[in-house]
């Protein structure tokens, strides 16, 4: 896992889903300065706030494990 890579994902998607830190935050229950540091890679989200931030951003837990969205399609043929 590249935690920076990570944090660049979360805040592109949070950029495309129209959030700011600040929003995103309140509707996790946390505080920007936690989404902050997601996103300079500097520390992971709680496993426990996943899921949630996933169905925020639309993005699968792989995908953000991963740093980037997974193409489906491409995925089967391998």
């Amino acid at each position: 896992m590249n935690q920076i890579k990570i944090g660049r994902f979360i805040a592109e998607c949070r950029k495309k889903a129209n959030l700011t830190q600040m929003q995103l935050a309140e509707k996790l229950g946390i505080t920007d300065k936690a989404i902050s540091k997601w996103e300079r890679g500097v520390a992971m989200p709680d496993t426990s706030i996943m899921l949630e931030l996933c169905d925020i951003l639309c993005i699968s837990v792989n995908e953000l494990l991963s740093g980037e969205k997974i193409n489906m399609e491409n995925n089967n043929q391998k």
